[in-house]
């Protein structure tokens, strides 16, 4: 008996008690894993599984998010900020910075003399301490998350979901989505970690606890 042969043979031998009337979805599928493993504090443990992944995360209420945003640029020293189309209005403050918006699309070029980007999130996992871009308004093009040096996110306390799957259920997948789980890194060979090869070097993620 072949690997194919012993295959169907065990397929046969577990449907053989199996009634012919009896349809795939009568039966609910369990999947036997826990619902979630994010515990009781959801934001607490996303907020410390991204600072894990480098990432610097403040928590603040919505009335202090443009404050934030403005910490965090002017630690870097920004001095041009990409907005993409659709971020609400007052979230990057006037400061020691030029806004360049993406309306027409900024080239190649310009995005990659730029110091820094701001952007909403569609949805962030705790667990994992991932934030999760669909591209939506306020969250403009992937090249936009790619080229400036700095990333800012700014996502709400009730957009960070638990788990991964329950994240994935509360997303289009016809619509592209990147996951960002701290600045962009990789190591070389003798595993020395080097960030800001393939993205940003610094991500910053404000989370807003009302509003």
């Amino acid at each position: 008996m072949n690997g194919r042969e012993t295959v169907l043979s065990a397929v046969r031998a577990a449907l053989s008690g199996v009634p012919g009337s009896e349809d795939p979805d009568d039966t609910p599928v369990s999947s036997g894993r826990r619902a979630d493993h994010a515990g009781p504090d959801v934001v607490g443990l996303f907020a410390e599984r991204a600072a894990e992944y480098r990432a610097r995360v403040v928590r603040v209420p919505a009335s202090g998010a443009a404050a934030a945003v403005a910490r965090a640029l002017a630690r870097t020293g920004a001095r041009s900020v990409v907005v993409p189309p659709g971020l609400p209005e007052g979230l990057v403050p006037e400061g020691e910075w030029s806004l360049l918006t993406d309306v027409p699309p900024l080239s190649v070029g310009q995005l990659d003399a730029a110091d820094a980007v701001v952007t909403t999130v569609a949805i962030a996992i705790a667990v994992t301490g991932t934030v999760i871009l669909d591209h939506g308004p306020g969250q403009g093009r992937r090249v936009l998350t790619v080229l400036p040096d700095q990333h800012i996110c700014v996502v709400r306390a009730d957009r960070i979901a638990p788990d991964v799957p329950e994240a994935m259920g509360l997303l289009d997948p016809d619509q592209p989505l990147t996951l960002i789980s701290g600045p962009s890194a990789t190591s070389d060979i003798e595993l020395n970690r080097v960030e800001g090869v393939h993205g940003p070097r610094t991500l910053d993620i404000v989370v807003l606890e009302d509003g």
